[in-house]
């Protein structure tokens, strides 16, 4: 209570002439809040509490200023010191709770098509050099948060000798292939949860983590989701959508699309992996449990990726040592 009082006192001094009510609106992953201010005339915007000794509010404002060619918050009011900042008001409604509740496919394809032409707009503005690269030192910490976390906090597990060996034979296969695809802006978390419903176009939040990386790691983000999961044919006709869009704006995606479609299945076991250790670590570290049920999906999609490339055997094999080779219901917890 103490920041949400610190921040209505800021407010009350960038709005001294205008009253208003606080109230709470999301809170991240991590430990960013936002709370949404409500004027007396009707009007609404929101305002975010970074603490300044947990995070600094700086990448925030710094990718905002790049990403600008997409439908992102803009920023009203900024307090770096404080860790406080005032955005424009994008709604209180996410793709994913759209979702939940027109649950046909052809409205969550409709909601998909929106996302994706915002990514092909957000990957045409890529330039190198203004985000830090998404490089092998990067992927292989996020990677080994899965043995670090995943393994050994929710199985309680140490990998054996032979163990170990088909990780690193996972390691060595996978990162050369994923360093190779070009590069474009990666937003990092672009999710569903991460989407506002907007008329027009779709609102683009939480990007502040965004790298210089490869070009198929945010449609990952987008179709294989953490909360929702769509049939394959739905997902291989949306990453097909998204391939020939990106062809058409000159994006470095391939001429065929089975060698792009490898990148997406390859880019996703990275992304799956890492999401594993994450949602293993917010719950064993930081006490939050609401990831924790979703470990579950995030391993079928890996063993079913895994075991479509003989190059990732090692990796099945050690998924079916650890948690069998039977299909994991959410909610399941080891």
């Amino acid at each position: 209570m103490q920041r949400q009082t610190e921040l209505q006192d800021w407010l009350e001094t960038v709005y001294p002439d205008r009253s208003f009510t606080l109230s709470f609106a999301a809170a991240d992953a991590d430990f960013r809040r936002y709370f949404r201010a409500a004027f007396s005339d009707g009007s609404t915007v929101v305002c975010m509490d970074a603490p300044p000794e947990k995070m600094s509010v700086a990448p925030y404002l710094k990718v905002q200023k790049l990403f600008n060619m997409v439908n992102v918050p803009q920023v009203l009011h900024v307090d770096e010191n404080k860790g406080f900042m005032v955005l424009n008001d994008l709604g209180s409604t996410t793709f994913l709770a759209a979702m939940n509740q027109e649950t046909s496919e052809a409205a969550h394809k409709a909601l998909l098509l929106e996302a994706v032409a915002e990514l092909v707009e957000l990957q045409k503005a890529s330039r190198a050099g203004d985000l830090p690269e998404y490089d092998r030192e990067v992927m292989l910490r996020e990677i080994n948060l899965f043995p670090e976390w995943f393994v050994a906090k929710e199985l309680g597990k140490e990998l054996t000798y032979k163990q170990r060996q088909l990780w690193q034979q996972t390691v060595d296969t996978l990162l050369p292939p994923l360093l190779e695809q070009p590069k474009v802006y990666v937003h990092r978390d672009f999710i569903v949860r991460n989407l506002m419903l907007q008329n027009g176009r779709p609102g683009v939040l939480d990007f502040q983590d965004a790298l210089y990386g490869p070009v198929s790691y945010d449609l990952v983000s987008l179709l294989r989701d953490a909360f929702i999961e769509w049939e394959e044919e739905f997902v291989l006709d949306l990453v097909i959508r998204y391939w020939e869009q990106a062809r058409a704006a000159g994006l470095p995606v391939p001429e065929q699309f089975d060698e792009f479609y490898r990148w997406f299945e390859w880019m996703g076991v990275q992304r799956h992996l890492k999401v594993a250790g994450i949602f293993a670590r917010l719950y064993y570290r930081d006490g939050k449990d609401k990831y924790r049920p979703e470990i579950p999906r995030f391993l079928n999609y890996l063993r079913r990726a895994s075991r479509r490339y003989v190059e990732l055997a090692p990796l099945y094999a050690l998924l079916v040592e650890l948690v069998g080779d039977e299909e994991l219901e959410t909610g399941f917890t080891f």
